[in-house]
């Protein structure tokens, strides 16, 4: 039996337990809705997701490179963006 890879945002909903803030889950509710909860959770995770890879690569790079600039970095975040945001490219989760 093999086991199938997501990448993020891919594959069937699974249900989890999440623990937040009364006042976090409040101001959430108050800004979508109780029917559009887990869909407002769900794309901020997977901003987040994305920000820590493109934190991680940035970090790598740096290390083999040297530090870039924050025109250099901004630029990255916008490549970063074109070549895996819009095609759904994202990797997998790890």
């Amino acid at each position: 039996m093999s086991e199938t890879t997501y990448g993020i945002g891919e594959g069937p909903a699974a249900r989890v337990s999440l623990s937040l803030p009364e006042g976090t889950a409040e101001a959430i509710r108050a800004r979508v809705g109780k029917r559009e909860f887990s869909a407002f959770v769900t794309a901020a995770v997977e901003r987040e997701l994305r920000g820590q890879i493109l934190d991680e690569y940035l970090a790598d790079y740096e290390q083999r490179r040297g530090p870039l600039s924050p025109e250099s970095q901004q630029a990255a975040r916008r490549v970063f963006d074109e070549v895996f945001a819009e095609d759904g490219e994202w990797p997998a989760a790890s």
